[in-house]
């Protein structure tokens, strides 16, 4: 019986590791100013708005980012843009 050409796919070869075992992949820091100037941004919408300045879905996605972003800044700074932020979605629910 002559050897089949296709190779066997469950074969004893195994694929090259992509990442060594003892190598960790580098970490994610993000630029602290672009995470600022965007939370301050959505900020400042909010504060310009009489109402909600946001479909329901963009709301959603902002109340649920905004605080993951304030994450990535030191915590005081995180804690007041929070603060803000929270205060301006109840006041734009309430009108």
């Amino acid at each position: 019986m002559a050897r089949p050409t296709q190779q066997d796919l469950f074969g004893e070869e195994s694929q090259p590791e992509l990442f060594k075992p003892d190598e960790a992949p580098p970490a994610y820091r993000p630029d602290l100013d672009q995470v600022r100037a965007r939370l301050n941004a959505i900020l400042t919408e909010a504060r310009g708005a009489q109402k909600l300045p946001w479909d329901a879905d963009r709301t959603l996605l902002y109340q649920t980012i905004f605080p993951h972003m304030t994450g990535w800044l030191p915590e005081d700074e995180g804690a007041q843009l929070r603060f803000e932020f929270e205060t301006e979605m109840d006041r734009l629910k309430a009108a």
